[in-house]
């Protein structure tokens, strides 16, 4: 049987792909509260989905190994949705470049490795858009994989030279998530020929507990989308399962932005 993974799929975004996706599949949640994941998996349950959930810190390579080794114990992975990440008000700014940079290296490449064909969605942000050209350091990006500390090092240096402590994990935040557009371009090419199709999607705001504690300093994207409104959970799911279907199989190495418009009014 088919079996979609989803991180971070306890709340939010990662919820709302669960609900849209196809029913004739096994679904695995996992995220780091088992709490959130326990009641996840009894509404999916309650709505006629077949769940099971397992706890992973993606910023760990061996959760992620074992979260892969369990996916693959359950049927044919077929969906990955790399859904889990923090924003600048959770964590500093090594926190946030581990978990959403590294853990987008540790879901592709663990997950790669299980998956015979199928889809793996890494969901990045449209902060990932508000970099100027040369603020973005594809040279130590390509650091990531194989020297870790050097990657961590060289970024939390540029993030340093900003005094104001949110500012400064606001940094790490959209430096992380133009990490995960570099990366999931980098899988497609690299997994493509295996029939793994690989995608990321960048959101909005969007109406979470997450967004919510973004909301003030995210007020200025919001003035520039077309609605002057947050997205909802639901719309991201819909998004998000849209490019996760494997139906869609001739989109893979882009970045589908899904933002109401945030990043082309402001340019415009």
């Amino acid at each position: 049987m088919k079996v979609c993974v989803i991180t971070g799929g306890g709340s939010g975004m990662g919820l709302g792909a669960a609900r849209a996706m196809p029913n004739d599949r096994i679904f695995l949640l996992s995220g780091r509260t088992q709490q959130k994941l326990d009641k996840a998996a009894k509404q999916l349950k309650a709505e006629g989905r077949q769940v099971y959930i397992k706890t992973c810190d993606t910023s760990d390579k061996k959760q992620v190994h074992e979260l892969a080794r369990y996916a693959a114990s359950l049927g044919e992975v077929t969906n990955v949705i790399n859904a889990a990440g923090l924003s600048p008000s959770m964590a500093d700014p090594e926190k946030l470049l581990r978990v959403n940079a590294f853990g987008t290296v540790y879901v592709n490449r663990e997950f790669a490795k299980v998956m015979k064909k199928g889809v793996i969605v890494d969901i990045s942000s449209n902060s990932a858009y508000q970099l100027p050209k040369m603020l973005i350091p594809e040279k130590t990006y390509r650091l990531a994989e194989k020297q870790e500390q050097e990657f961590l090092k060289r970024l939390l240096r540029m993030c340093g030279l900003i005094k104001d402590d949110y500012k400064r994990s606001g940094l790490a935040y959209a430096l992380s998530k133009n990490f995960v557009l570099w990366y999931a371009k980098k899988s497609a090419f690299e997994l493509g020929d295996r029939g793994i199709r690989v995608c990321s999607l960048s959101p909005g705001l969007v109406a979470t507990d997450m967004g919510e504690l973004e909301k003030g300093e995210g007020a200025s994207m919001l003035k520039h989308t077309a609605e002057k409104r947050m997205g909802t959970p639901q719309e991201l799911g819909f998004a998000i399962a849209m490019v996760a279907d494997e139906r869609n199989g001739y989109l893979a190495g882009v970045d589908v932005l899904v933002d109401g418009g945030s990043v082309s009014g402001k340019r415009s």
